[in-house]
């Protein structure tokens, strides 16, 4: 494994513990797709249209930047409509941080929410009913 794809290795008196940034990655999505309000991830913008992610490509809507001891997190998401967006961004934020330094041992030093779109109820639905 090279610098980018180890997070956190950590020696113990029984060898090493490597921590993959894409673990970081789906930790922070977890906690983030759980938080009410968030429609689902955002793979960005392509074509001036938002792309959701849905539950298996969590890691895809997130960007990391993880050191020896501390970790930076971008999370790009779209939001049900309806919510408002500073108390879902804020929860978020925590949730994040709780679960990716209860998890890894990190320390989150920010979490940045992006956030890409808004979902309104019959979108989602047309979406969910649209491949049989």
């Amino acid at each position: 494994m090279d610098a980018s794809e180890v997070a956190r290795e950590e020696l113990n008196g029984q060898g090493s513990i490597r921590i993959s940034d894409d673990v970081v990655k789906v930790i922070a999505g977890m906690a983030a797709i759980e938080v009410k309000g968030v429609a689902g991830m955002s793979g960005g913008i392509a074509g001036g249209i938002t792309e959701m992610l849905g539950k298996k490509n969590l890691a895809k809507g997130i960007k990391v930047e993880v050191g020896e001891k501390e970790a930076a997190i971008d999370i790009y998401v779209i939001i049900d409509y309806g919510f408002r967006i500073p108390d879902v961004a804020a929860e978020i934020q925590n949730r994040v941080k709780k679960a990716v330094e209860r998890m890894t041992g990190l320390v989150v030093v920010e979490v940045n929410v992006n956030v890409q779109g808004i979902v309104f109820a019959s979108d989602a639905k047309v979406e969910e009913h649209r491949v049989k």
